[in-house]
Protein backbone atom coordinates (compact mmCIF):
# COMPACT_ATOMS: atom_id res chain seq x y z
CA UNK A 1 0.00 0.00 0.00
CA UNK A 2 1.55 3.24 -1.17
CA UNK A 3 1.70 6.19 1.24
CA UNK A 4 -0.78 9.00 0.86
CA UNK A 5 0.51 11.85 -1.30
CA UNK A 6 1.73 14.92 0.48
CA UNK A 7 -0.53 17.94 0.17
CA UNK A 8 0.65 20.48 -2.34
CA UNK A 9 1.77 23.95 -1.38
CA UNK A 10 -1.64 25.51 -2.02
CA UNK A 11 -3.44 23.03 0.20
CA UNK A 12 -0.88 23.48 2.94
CA UNK A 13 -1.14 27.27 2.76
CA UNK A 14 -4.95 27.18 2.70
CA UNK A 15 -4.98 25.27 5.97
CA UNK A 16 -3.45 28.28 7.69
CA UNK A 17 -6.22 30.44 9.24
CA UNK A 18 -4.38 33.70 8.60
CA UNK A 19 -4.08 32.87 4.90
CA UNK A 20 -7.81 32.18 4.65
CA UNK A 21 -8.58 35.38 6.56
CA UNK A 22 -6.39 37.42 4.22
CA UNK A 23 -8.01 35.88 1.13
CA UNK A 24 -11.53 36.49 2.44
CA UNK A 25 -10.63 40.09 3.34
CA UNK A 26 -9.21 40.68 -0.15
CA UNK A 27 -12.34 39.20 -1.76
CA UNK A 28 -14.61 41.33 0.44
CA UNK A 29 -12.57 44.47 -0.37
CA UNK A 30 -12.75 43.73 -4.10
CA UNK A 31 -16.48 43.07 -3.97
CA UNK A 32 -17.03 46.28 -2.00
CA UNK A 33 -15.28 48.39 -4.61
CA UNK A 34 -16.92 46.52 -7.48
CA UNK A 35 -20.39 47.08 -6.03
CA UNK A 36 -19.48 50.73 -5.53
CA UNK A 37 -18.72 51.04 -9.23
CA UNK A 38 -22.00 49.40 -10.30
CA UNK A 39 -24.16 50.58 -7.39
CA UNK A 40 -26.75 52.10 -9.75
CA UNK A 41 -27.30 48.73 -11.40
CA UNK A 42 -27.44 47.01 -8.01
CA UNK A 43 -30.00 49.52 -6.70
CA UNK A 44 -32.13 49.20 -9.86
CA UNK A 45 -32.13 45.42 -9.58
CA UNK A 46 -32.94 45.59 -5.86
CA UNK A 47 -35.92 47.88 -6.51
CA UNK A 48 -37.14 45.66 -9.36
CA UNK A 49 -36.78 42.57 -7.18
CA UNK A 50 -38.69 44.31 -4.36
CA UNK A 51 -41.56 45.08 -6.79
CA UNK A 52 -41.62 41.45 -7.92
CA UNK A 53 -41.43 40.27 -4.33
CA UNK A 54 -44.35 42.43 -3.22
CA UNK A 55 -46.44 41.42 -6.26
CA UNK A 56 -45.68 37.70 -6.05
CA UNK A 57 -48.44 36.81 -3.51
CA UNK A 58 -51.04 38.47 -5.78
CA UNK A 59 -49.67 36.63 -8.82
CA UNK A 60 -49.78 33.32 -6.95
CA UNK A 61 -53.39 34.01 -5.94
CA UNK A 62 -54.32 34.77 -9.54
CA UNK A 63 -52.62 31.55 -10.68
CA UNK A 64 -54.73 29.60 -8.21
CA UNK A 65 -57.75 31.18 -9.91
CA UNK A 66 -56.47 29.76 -13.24
CA UNK A 67 -55.16 33.06 -14.51
CA UNK A 68 -51.93 32.60 -16.44
CA UNK A 69 -48.92 34.27 -14.87
CA UNK A 70 -48.23 36.42 -17.94
CA UNK A 71 -51.76 37.81 -17.84
CA UNK A 72 -51.40 38.34 -14.08
CA UNK A 73 -48.20 40.33 -14.63
CA UNK A 74 -50.08 42.45 -17.18
CA UNK A 75 -52.80 43.15 -14.60
CA UNK A 76 -50.17 44.05 -11.99
CA UNK A 77 -48.49 46.50 -14.36
CA UNK A 78 -51.87 48.06 -15.15
CA UNK A 79 -52.39 48.49 -11.41
CA UNK A 80 -48.99 50.16 -11.09
CA UNK A 81 -49.75 52.55 -13.96
CA UNK A 82 -53.16 53.37 -12.47
CA UNK A 83 -51.67 53.96 -9.02
CA UNK A 84 -48.90 56.16 -10.39
CA UNK A 85 -51.45 58.15 -12.42
CA UNK A 86 -53.68 58.66 -9.38
CA UNK A 87 -50.64 59.57 -7.29
CA UNK A 88 -49.62 62.15 -9.91
CA UNK A 89 -53.08 63.73 -9.94
CA UNK A 90 -53.23 63.72 -6.14
CA UNK A 91 -49.70 65.11 -5.89
CA UNK A 92 -50.58 68.03 -8.17
CA UNK A 93 -53.69 68.83 -6.11
CA UNK A 94 -51.94 68.39 -2.79
CA UNK A 95 -48.93 70.45 -3.91
CA UNK A 96 -51.18 73.42 -4.63
CA UNK A 97 -52.83 73.03 -1.23
CA UNK A 98 -49.45 72.75 0.50
CA UNK A 99 -48.25 75.96 -1.15
CA UNK A 100 -51.37 77.76 0.07
CA UNK A 101 -50.98 76.20 3.52
CA UNK A 102 -47.35 77.23 4.06
CA UNK A 103 -47.88 80.69 2.60
CA UNK A 104 -50.89 81.40 4.82
CA UNK A 105 -49.54 80.08 8.10
CA UNK A 106 -47.09 82.92 8.97
CA UNK A 107 -49.78 85.60 8.58
CA UNK A 108 -52.39 83.51 10.37
CA UNK A 109 -50.07 82.84 13.28
CA UNK A 110 -49.69 86.60 13.67
CA UNK A 111 -53.43 86.86 14.34
CA UNK A 112 -53.17 84.67 17.42
CA UNK A 113 -52.27 87.59 19.68
CA UNK A 114 -55.71 87.92 21.26
CA UNK A 115 -55.87 84.25 22.12
CA UNK A 116 -52.36 84.25 23.57
CA UNK A 117 -53.18 87.42 25.56
CA UNK A 118 -56.16 85.71 27.18
CA UNK A 119 -54.13 82.60 27.98
CA UNK A 120 -51.21 84.57 29.46
CA UNK A 121 -53.59 86.77 31.52
CA UNK A 122 -55.32 83.66 32.87
CA UNK A 123 -51.97 82.08 33.80
CA UNK A 124 -50.59 85.31 35.28
CA UNK A 125 -53.67 85.67 37.49
CA UNK A 126 -52.79 82.27 38.95
CA UNK A 127 -49.21 83.28 39.75
CA UNK A 128 -47.37 81.68 36.84
CA UNK A 129 -44.09 83.65 36.41
CA UNK A 130 -42.13 84.52 33.27
CA UNK A 131 -45.08 85.43 31.01
CA UNK A 132 -44.22 89.08 30.34
CA UNK A 133 -43.06 88.57 26.76
CA UNK A 134 -44.42 85.05 26.25
CA UNK A 135 -46.86 86.23 23.58
CA UNK A 136 -44.15 87.76 21.39
CA UNK A 137 -41.77 84.83 21.88
CA UNK A 138 -44.41 82.25 20.96
CA UNK A 139 -45.55 84.13 17.86
CA UNK A 140 -41.97 84.79 16.72
CA UNK A 141 -40.96 81.14 17.25
CA UNK A 142 -44.02 79.82 15.42
CA UNK A 143 -43.55 82.22 12.49
CA UNK A 144 -39.85 81.37 12.20
CA UNK A 145 -40.62 77.64 12.27
CA UNK A 146 -43.28 77.88 9.57
CA UNK A 147 -41.24 80.26 7.42
CA UNK A 148 -38.29 77.87 7.49
CA UNK A 149 -40.55 75.04 6.35
CA UNK A 150 -42.04 77.23 3.66
CA UNK A 151 -38.65 78.35 2.34
CA UNK A 152 -37.57 74.73 1.92
CA UNK A 153 -40.78 73.17 0.58
CA UNK A 154 -42.67 75.86 -1.32
CA UNK A 155 -39.99 76.39 -4.03
CA UNK A 156 -39.92 72.65 -4.72
CA UNK A 157 -43.69 72.49 -5.04
CA UNK A 158 -43.84 75.62 -7.16
CA UNK A 159 -41.24 74.22 -9.53
CA UNK A 160 -43.27 71.03 -9.80
CA UNK A 161 -46.40 73.03 -10.66
CA UNK A 162 -44.66 75.66 -12.82
CA UNK A 163 -46.71 76.07 -15.97
CA UNK A 164 -44.09 78.04 -17.92
CA UNK A 165 -42.26 74.88 -19.01
CA UNK A 166 -43.86 72.40 -21.37
CA UNK A 167 -44.36 68.76 -20.54
CA UNK A 168 -41.97 67.75 -23.32
CA UNK A 169 -39.12 69.89 -22.02
CA UNK A 170 -39.75 68.57 -18.53
CA UNK A 171 -39.55 65.00 -19.75
CA UNK A 172 -36.38 65.76 -21.71
CA UNK A 173 -34.75 67.31 -18.67
CA UNK A 174 -35.40 64.17 -16.63
CA UNK A 175 -34.87 61.72 -19.47
CA UNK A 176 -32.28 59.79 -17.51
CA UNK A 177 -34.68 59.27 -14.62
CA UNK A 178 -37.48 58.18 -16.97
CA UNK A 179 -35.12 55.71 -18.63
CA UNK A 180 -34.09 54.34 -15.23
CA UNK A 181 -37.73 53.91 -14.19
CA UNK A 182 -38.53 52.10 -17.45
CA UNK A 183 -35.49 49.84 -16.91
CA UNK A 184 -36.65 49.01 -13.39
CA UNK A 185 -40.16 48.21 -14.63
CA UNK A 186 -38.76 46.03 -17.43
CA UNK A 187 -36.58 44.09 -14.99
CA UNK A 188 -39.50 43.72 -12.59
CA UNK A 189 -41.64 42.23 -15.39
CA UNK A 190 -39.00 39.58 -16.13
CA UNK A 191 -38.57 38.90 -12.41
CA UNK A 192 -42.32 38.52 -11.90
CA UNK A 193 -42.61 36.15 -14.87
CA UNK A 194 -39.77 33.89 -13.67
CA UNK A 195 -39.83 34.58 -9.95
CA UNK A 196 -39.34 30.96 -8.87
CA UNK A 197 -36.50 30.38 -11.36
CA UNK A 198 -34.73 33.58 -10.26
CA UNK A 199 -34.97 32.51 -6.62
CA UNK A 200 -33.63 29.07 -7.50
CA UNK A 201 -30.69 30.65 -9.35
CA UNK A 202 -29.91 32.94 -6.40
CA UNK A 203 -30.11 29.98 -4.03
CA UNK A 204 -27.74 27.95 -6.22
CA UNK A 205 -24.98 30.51 -5.59
CA UNK A 206 -24.62 29.23 -2.01
CA UNK A 207 -22.93 25.90 -1.18
CA UNK A 208 -25.39 23.02 -0.95
CA UNK A 209 -24.93 22.43 2.80
CA UNK A 210 -25.90 26.07 3.40
CA UNK A 211 -28.99 26.12 1.20
CA UNK A 212 -31.54 24.81 3.75
CA UNK A 213 -30.43 27.47 6.24
CA UNK A 214 -30.50 30.15 3.52
CA UNK A 215 -34.07 29.13 2.64
CA UNK A 216 -35.03 29.31 6.30
CA UNK A 217 -33.49 32.76 6.65
CA UNK A 218 -35.23 33.97 3.49
CA UNK A 219 -38.57 32.82 4.92
CA UNK A 220 -37.85 34.73 8.13
CA UNK A 221 -36.92 37.81 6.12
CA UNK A 222 -40.09 37.48 4.07
CA UNK A 223 -42.19 37.29 7.21
CA UNK A 224 -40.49 40.19 8.95
CA UNK A 225 -39.74 42.55 6.07
CA UNK A 226 -42.18 41.63 3.30
CA UNK A 227 -45.19 41.39 5.56
CA UNK A 228 -44.20 44.59 7.33
CA UNK A 229 -43.78 46.58 4.10
CA UNK A 230 -47.08 45.42 2.60
CA UNK A 231 -48.95 45.99 5.83
CA UNK A 232 -47.40 49.39 6.53
CA UNK A 233 -48.31 50.63 3.05
CA UNK A 234 -51.96 49.69 3.66
CA UNK A 235 -51.89 51.36 7.07
CA UNK A 236 -50.35 54.51 5.57
CA UNK A 237 -53.17 54.71 3.01
CA UNK A 238 -55.75 54.32 5.77
CA UNK A 239 -54.13 57.01 7.93
CA UNK A 240 -54.03 59.44 5.01
CA UNK A 241 -57.67 58.91 4.08
CA UNK A 242 -58.85 58.92 7.71
CA UNK A 243 -57.06 62.19 8.51
CA UNK A 244 -58.27 63.77 5.26
CA UNK A 245 -61.93 62.87 5.91
CA UNK A 246 -61.73 63.71 9.62
CA UNK A 247 -60.20 67.16 9.10
CA UNK A 248 -62.66 67.88 6.30
CA UNK A 249 -65.56 67.16 8.66
CA UNK A 250 -63.95 69.36 11.32
CA UNK A 251 -63.59 72.17 8.77
CA UNK A 252 -59.78 72.48 8.67
CA UNK A 253 -58.40 74.06 5.47
CA UNK A 254 -56.01 72.03 3.28
CA UNK A 255 -57.30 68.77 4.76
CA UNK A 256 -56.16 66.77 1.73
CA UNK A 257 -52.63 68.17 2.04
CA UNK A 258 -52.41 67.33 5.74
CA UNK A 259 -53.85 63.86 5.13
CA UNK A 260 -51.27 63.29 2.40
CA UNK A 261 -48.45 64.30 4.76
CA UNK A 262 -49.79 62.09 7.56
CA UNK A 263 -50.15 59.07 5.28
CA UNK A 264 -46.79 59.48 3.53
CA UNK A 265 -44.80 59.90 6.74
CA UNK A 266 -46.71 57.10 8.48
CA UNK A 267 -44.60 54.64 6.50
CA UNK A 268 -42.37 55.20 9.53
CA UNK A 269 -44.73 54.11 12.35
CA UNK A 270 -46.26 56.86 14.51
CA UNK A 271 -44.48 59.62 12.55
CA UNK A 272 -47.46 60.49 10.33
CA UNK A 273 -49.81 61.79 13.05
CA UNK A 274 -47.00 63.86 14.58
CA UNK A 275 -46.11 65.47 11.24
CA UNK A 276 -49.73 66.04 10.26
CA UNK A 277 -50.98 67.31 13.62
CA UNK A 278 -48.69 70.35 13.72
CA UNK A 279 -50.08 72.26 10.69
CA UNK A 280 -53.62 71.10 11.50
CA UNK A 281 -53.49 72.59 15.02
CA UNK A 282 -51.89 75.80 13.73
CA UNK A 283 -54.67 76.21 11.17
CA UNK A 284 -57.34 75.39 13.75
CA UNK A 285 -56.06 78.22 15.97
CA UNK A 286 -56.96 80.75 13.27
CA UNK A 287 -60.57 79.60 12.84
CA UNK A 288 -63.71 80.66 14.73
CA UNK A 289 -64.20 78.45 17.78
CA UNK A 290 -60.48 77.72 17.82
CA UNK A 291 -60.37 75.68 21.02
CA UNK A 292 -63.18 73.39 19.91
CA UNK A 293 -61.47 72.96 16.53
CA UNK A 294 -58.18 72.11 18.24
CA UNK A 295 -59.92 69.55 20.44
CA UNK A 296 -61.57 67.94 17.40
CA UNK A 297 -58.25 67.91 15.51
CA UNK A 298 -56.59 66.16 18.46
CA UNK A 299 -59.48 63.67 18.55
CA UNK A 300 -58.96 62.91 14.84
CA UNK A 301 -55.25 62.22 15.21
CA UNK A 302 -55.60 60.30 18.47
CA UNK A 303 -58.36 58.18 16.91
CA UNK A 304 -56.17 57.50 13.86
CA UNK A 305 -53.28 56.48 16.11
CA UNK A 306 -55.45 54.25 18.31
CA UNK A 307 -57.11 52.54 15.34
CA UNK A 308 -53.68 51.90 13.84
CA UNK A 309 -52.12 50.58 17.04
CA UNK A 310 -55.04 48.54 18.42
CA UNK A 311 -56.89 47.29 15.34
CA UNK A 312 -55.01 47.63 12.05
CA UNK A 313 -51.53 46.54 13.08
CA UNK A 314 -52.61 43.31 14.83
CA UNK A 315 -54.68 42.26 11.79
CA UNK A 316 -52.73 43.61 8.81
CA UNK A 317 -49.23 43.00 10.11
CA UNK A 318 -48.17 39.48 10.95
CA UNK A 319 -48.54 38.69 14.63
CA UNK A 320 -45.06 37.19 14.63
CA UNK A 321 -43.63 40.61 13.77
CA UNK A 322 -45.81 42.52 16.23
CA UNK A 323 -43.58 44.66 18.41
CA UNK A 324 -44.37 46.58 21.56
CA UNK A 325 -44.84 50.33 20.91
CA UNK A 326 -41.87 51.25 23.10
CA UNK A 327 -39.69 48.84 21.09
CA UNK A 328 -40.86 50.48 17.87
CA UNK A 329 -40.16 53.98 19.20
CA UNK A 330 -36.69 53.08 20.49
CA UNK A 331 -35.86 51.33 17.20
CA UNK A 332 -36.95 54.38 15.18
CA UNK A 333 -34.92 56.75 17.38
CA UNK A 334 -31.80 54.58 17.15
CA UNK A 335 -32.20 54.12 13.39
CA UNK A 336 -32.71 57.85 12.85
CA UNK A 337 -29.63 58.63 14.96
CA UNK A 338 -27.47 56.24 12.91
CA UNK A 339 -28.76 56.69 9.34
CA UNK A 340 -31.30 59.51 9.39
CA UNK A 341 -34.66 58.98 7.67
CA UNK A 342 -33.46 55.80 5.95
CA UNK A 343 -32.46 54.39 9.33
CA UNK A 344 -35.87 55.24 10.79
CA UNK A 345 -37.51 53.51 7.82
CA UNK A 346 -35.42 50.34 8.11
CA UNK A 347 -35.29 50.13 11.90
CA UNK A 348 -38.63 48.43 12.56
CA UNK A 349 -38.34 45.58 9.99
CA UNK A 350 -34.75 45.01 11.13
CA UNK A 351 -35.83 44.69 14.77
CA UNK A 352 -38.74 42.46 13.72
CA UNK A 353 -36.32 40.20 11.85
CA UNK A 354 -34.06 40.11 14.90
CA UNK A 355 -37.00 39.15 17.10
CA UNK A 356 -37.93 36.28 14.79
CA UNK A 357 -34.31 35.11 14.69
CA UNK A 358 -34.19 35.09 18.51
CA UNK A 359 -37.35 33.00 18.73
CA UNK A 360 -36.25 30.64 15.97
CA UNK A 361 -32.56 30.10 16.82
CA UNK A 362 -31.50 31.52 20.18
CA UNK A 363 -34.34 30.63 22.57
CA UNK A 364 -34.46 26.93 21.49
CA UNK A 365 -30.65 26.67 21.65
CA UNK A 366 -28.72 24.84 24.34
CA UNK A 367 -26.78 28.01 25.13
CA UNK A 368 -30.02 29.75 26.12
CA UNK A 369 -31.47 26.76 27.99
CA UNK A 370 -28.32 25.67 29.82
CA UNK A 371 -26.08 28.73 29.75
CA UNK A 372 -22.64 29.18 28.13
Amino acid sequence: MSPAPNPNAFQYAWRQPWIRLAVFALVAYTLYHFVGQVRTVVIDFAVAFLIAYLANPLLNWLEKGRVKRGLGVFFVMLMFVALFSLAGILLATVSAQLITLFQKLPDQIGSLGDTLDRVSSWLSARGVPGLDDARERLITAAQTYVQNIGRNIVPILQNALNSTGTLLSGLLSIGGMVGQILLILLMSIYLMLDYSRVNAALLAIFPRPWQPRVLELSELTGTAVGGYVRGQLLIAVFIGVFVWVGLTLVGIPSAAAIGFLAGAFNIVPYLGPIIGATPAILLALTLPGAWLKILLVIVVFVAANQIEGNFLSPYILSKTTDLHPITVLVAILVGASLLGFAGALLAVPTVALGKLALHRYYFPSRIYREGP
